[in-house]
């Protein structure tokens, strides 16, 4: 195992904020509502009867499929190929024939070519040999992650072997595991954690023998009690890998607000986690490598919670890649209420769903069901310049500002202004006391200016 980068390893500043982190600028402590689905054990979702597989559910290009209708396939089979440049492998979630290739509507609003499988119910599986962590070779490891289609599960979803194959020319020396999980609601890192944490520890280690660095930090929300004591136990005589509980504030899980928060190191604007020595990956992007290496099995499935105030019974399930919206519902008892707002990922930065009909992708972390009066509406007023969302913008940019330029059409001020900076957490509407739409005018203006 190779040693940190002199000048890069833990200073005195860092070692008096093993406990206590060093927070970042802005943000913001919202309500966590966590106590909904907490409790609830890790549950293993039935098969659907039809997977609907989107071939681009991951950063970068849409895979290319590889498989024809009629085609029978197992569970584990590769579907997709990867595209040249950034993109990812696709694999069949479950056993069955191949009924149809189709473009379907997915989560936020795009389309994807899917692959639509009639599950044969016969369980068979396709998964690739074990390899050993500790022994196989780091070639054929990396190999391994991309073979089995792993992208970051925190919701970024970009391909796991990419992050893991530092730029010539950089060092980082930290590994840094994001354990956060900040949006509302959200707790299927936290039970992954609580109930798989030795399995996630072997995951860490593996990933520091990919990087050739000897020191890993896992970042935990202070409130998360039974994480943390889970997987201190499970680091318990491994010093290569500390826990860090971090205080509790949104949006933490974001990857410079963590890096800040956890190190105390500053990743520049337009710059890379690496730029800052550190490297980040989701804590269930290292169980799904684990599993991936020691299973051989590819990453068709994952936790996702289900919550909110109008679930029946909330849950955090172990789903299959392409299960539809609308089952995972039905496993929790469905919705308490008619009029209701559901989520795919958390209620901050996740999409609102107009179906239910949706299949479960590798990005989605939760699948949130609240009244729809929750959702911020009501009358807008005009700013009055009270300087609250500057205060919470992580970013430290002024997005009333931004949003101001925006509305009036002016792109280059709003550039000028940090437009692209925004991180999109969603904070400078949840606080604005005029109630103003700031981070959906900012986010669908990035999003216009980002496609030119």
């Amino acid at each position: 195992m190779h040693r940190a980068v002199a000048g890069r390893g833990e200073n005195a500043g860092e070692k008096k904020s093993r406990k206590r982190g060093f927070g970042f600028p802005g943000g913001h402590e919202l309500p966590h509502r966590k106590e909904l689905s907490r409790d609830a054990a890790l549950e293993e979702m039935p098969r659907p009867s039809v997977a609907v597989v989107p071939l681009w559910q991951h950063a970068g290009a849409p895979a290319k499929s590889c498989v024809e209708a009629g085609q029978t396939v197992r569970a584990g089979e590769r579907i997709g190929i990867a595209a040249d440049g950034i993109s990812a492998h696709v694999h069949a979630p479950i056993s069955g024939k191949v009924i149809d290739i189709t473009e379907r509507p997915c989560a936020g609003g795009k389309n994807s070519r899917c692959v639509v499988i009639e599950n044969d119910q016969t369980n068979s599986a396709a998964y690739m040999p074990p390899l050993d962590p500790m022994t196989a070779a780091p070639e054929l490891l990396l190999r391994r992650i991309e073979d089995a289609g792993i992208v970051g599960l925190g919701g970024a979803t970009f391909p796991s072997r990419v992050k893991l194959e530092v730029p010539e020319g950089k060092q980082g020396d930290t590994l840094l595991v994001n354990g956060i999980e900040c949006e509302p609601y959200l707790t299927a890192d936290g039970r992954l954690m609580q109930e798989r944490a030795s399995a996630i520890v072997r995951g860490i280690q593996t990933v520091l023998r990919l990087l050739k660095i000897d020191r890993a930090i896992v970042g935990i929300e202070d409130h998360n009690d039974n994480a943390l004591a889970a997987m201190r136990e499970a680091v318990s005589g491994c010093s290569q890998i500390s826990i860090r509980a971090l205080k509790t504030k949104y949006p933490q899980g974001q990857e410079k607000m963590l890096i800040h928060a956890a190190t105390g190191r500053t990743v520049p604007h337009g710059k890379l986690p690496v730029d800052a020595g550190v490297i980040v990956h989701n804590v269930g992007t290292i169980y799904a490598i684990d599993e991936a290496i020691t299973m051989g099995k590819p990453l068709i499935e994952r936790v996702v919670t289900v919550s909110g105030e109008a679930i029946a019974e909330p849950k955090n399930l172990v789903v299959r890649i392409g299960t539809p919206v609308r089952e995972l519902l039905e496993r929790c008892g469905g919705c308490t209420q008619t009029e209701v707002a559901v989520f795919a990922g958390g209620p901050m930065m996740g999409a609102v769903l107009e179906s239910l009909d949706v299949p479960i992708e590798k990005g989605i972390t939760g699948i949130i069901a609240v009244p729809d009066r929750a959702v911020q509406k009501g009358t807008h007023y005009p700013c009055i310049r009270c300087g609250a969302c500057s205060r919470a913008c992580p970013m430290q940019l002024s997005p009333s500002l931004i949003a101001s330029y925006a509305e009036r059409g002016d792109m280059t001020e709003a550039r000028a202004a940090g437009l692209l900076v925004c991180c999109n957490c969603g904070l400078c509407s949840v606080v604005c006391p005029s109630n103003r739409a700031n981070a959906e005018i900012i986010r669908n203006s990035k999003s216009h200016a980002q496609q030119k």
